[in-house]
């Protein structure tokens, strides 16, 4: 029995051809979430591909990325007539489809063996000699018992805590679980971010000992946007440094006799708002004085700390989850129960905006349906 028809749990039982097998599903159709992703492009893998690009155990997610590569995606997608191709436009490396119903379709027909059981919403499991899958209608009995059923990002496409609630009960840690690849509310002193919603613009961020280079995306709520979505997998509480001219100096625009904001190579809208943030009027660039010059250098290295996030509803993923020290890395069954596995994005590891959460999530399918 499998819990979730999602990216994982479709793979899973894709594979598995010499068994009989079930899908549990709480929508009423297949992978929601993949019909969602990259704007319904699907950015299913990345060129880029290594366990740095993750958040978590990196010897275990090296194991699933070396068993079942974006090589290897790849080629099974392309044997199954889906054919994914470079669009580095938002995230260097990434791998769009031509549209997710694409992977659905290629789903329908590789799990047309699959008993699918839609809108079961699954409320507890149990066991006694077999695991009980209580839903709201009825309980199901399973030898083995297969959980894809996610996280909480996107609740308005069934996501719960199932997942969770049944490693919880069979004995395993989970870790602290928060919204990931998602934007940043603001406090009072970024409040003039709100006043740019619509805005982007280029910038190097940095978190932790993490640095992302892409687009940010001034919102109503905050921020967002590649750069901002990637910081937020490693921001936990506390400081976040902007870079708004990552590819150049300052110094070199602060010569001749144009206003800053037409000197700047900034949106005007952004240039003014952030002048009136450090109480420094538009002015000739010649005429600044050494102490305008270093409030403008907070250009180069501008500090701050996010009010929170935009939350689940706004989240691609979820961060942190079921601990894998108490999961086999090469069958991703459970230490605590034999006969129940955990797979995809209820687990710890979380990968970065680029197609890397996919492709884990195929992967760690792949090398569980190896060893089922």
């Amino acid at each position: 029995m499998v819990i979730g028809a999602g990216a994982s749990g479709l793979m899973f039982a894709s594979l598995v051809k010499n068994k009989k097998i079930a899908i549990l599903e709480t929508n009423s159709k297949i992978g929601q979430k993949i019909k969602v992703s990259g704007g319904a492009k699907c950015n299913i893998t990345n060129e880029y591909l290594t366990e740095a690009n993750y958040l978590g155990d990196e010897i275990f997610i090296k194991k699933s990325l070396e068993c079942f590569s974006n090589k290897d995606l790849l080629k099974f997608l392309n044997k199954n007539n889906v054919y994914p191709t470079l669009n580095p436009k938002i995230v260097k490396g990434t791998y769009f489809c031509n549209s997710s119903q694409d992977v659905l379709s290629m789903f329908e027909k590789l799990t047309s063996h699959v008993k699918k059981f839609f809108d079961t919403k699954v409320l507890s499991v149990e066991y006694n000699k077999h695991f009980l899958i209580k839903t709201q209608n009825t309980t199901y009995e399973a030898k083995k018992l297969v959980v894809a059923s996610g996280g909480l990002s996107f609740p308005s496409l069934g996501a719960s805590s199932i997942a969770y609630d049944i490693a919880k009960y069979f004995g395993h840690e989970v870790s602290t679980i928060k919204p990931a690849l998602v934007g940043f509310t603001v406090q009072k002193e970024q409040f003039w971010f709100k006043k740019l919603s619509g805005i982007s613009c280029e910038v190097k961020m940095k978190v932790e000992n993490k640095e992302f280079l892409g687009k940010l995306l001034f919102a109503h709520k905050g921020c967002s946007g590649p750069a901002v979505l990637n910081s937020s997998l490693y921001w936990n509480k506390g400081k976040i440094t902007i870079d708004f001219l990552p590819k150049s100096k300052l110094d070199k625009y602060l010569k001749g006799n144009k206003n800053i904001s037409t000197a700047l190579p900034l949106p005007k809208r952004f240039i003014l708002e952030f002048l009136e943030s450090i109480n420094l009027k538009d002015k000739t660039v010649s005429k600044l004085t050494k102490d305008e010059k270093n409030s403008l250098s907070l250009l180069k290295n501008y500090d701050f700390s996010p009010a929170g996030t935009f939350g689940y509803s706004k989240a691609e993923v979820t961060s942190g989850g079921i601990d894998t020290n108490e999961i086999n890395p090469e069958t991703f069954e459970s230490k605590k129960r034999e006969g129940l596995f955990f797979l995809g994005e209820c687990l710890e590891p979380t990968g970065q905006l680029g197609g890397y959460n996919f492709q884990l999530y195929f992967s760690q399918a792949f090398l569980a349906a190896k060893n089922f």
